[in-house]
């Protein structure tokens, strides 16, 4: 559901990294602090707002609105069944909210630039020992990896798609857990090639 950066040339785009990752902070603290749909249903305009803003293509924001809606459906069925209808809604606009904005964050904004204003804001923490290189690159490969693993999730399930097996968990659990663990592996050689597990 977190997709890569869409290239473009939009506010959204053109915003500073700092300024972005705080409003993304910023909002996943009010998610979670609002307790009424109205609001939260509010909040989650803005995010649409932030959508139209940043003219994301109908193909890469669709895609992950599909799968949002399955995901809040699923939820919805089991809070209401838990905890009745008035908190299931609450914490599915909660969810659709933040998975939402935090998606509309990596669409539009690249990962080396997240990397480098997580160096910057790192930097006074090198006097007791840290890193900021190795912080920066610890967010970056988080990033990718949300990117990654979403990428092989899809071509798992077009395939079992393909073979009349979507319905199959084998069919999906199987071929995912051991392409993520190939590129597991890929990306540790990768960063051992670099020197990267040394630091």
């Amino acid at each position: 559901m977190i997709s890569a950066h869409v290239p473009g040339t939009s506010v959204v785009h053109r915003a500073p990294v700092g300024a972005k990752l705080l409003v993304l902070f910023a909002l996943a603290v009010t998610v979670f602090v609002l307790e009424r749909a109205p609001a939260l249903g509010a909040l989650f305009g803005v995010v649409a707002l932030g959508y139209a803003l940043a003219r994301i293509p109908a193909s890469r924001w669709l895609r992950t609105a599909r799968a949002l809606l399955l995901l809040a459906v699923f939820v919805f069925a089991l809070q209401w069944w838990l905890l009745g209808a008035g908190t299931a809604l609450v914490i599915c606009l909660r969810l659709l909210t933040a998975l939402a904005a935090a998606n509309l964050f990596t669409l539009t904004t690249p990962v080396d630039e997240v990397v480098s204003a997580v160096e910057r804001w790192a930097s006074p923490l090198r006097r007791f020992g840290v890193r900021p290189e190795s912080v920066g690159l610890l967010v970056g490969l988080t990033m990718q990896a949300v990117t990654a693993l979403s990428g092989i999730a899809r071509e798992v399930r077009e395939a079992a798609k393909a073979r009349g097996a979507e319905r199959s968990v084998t069919a999906f659990a199987v071929p995912f857990l051991v392409r993520t663990l190939r590129h597991a592996d890929e990306l540790g050689e990768a960063l051992a090639a670099r020197g990267a597990t040394e630091r």
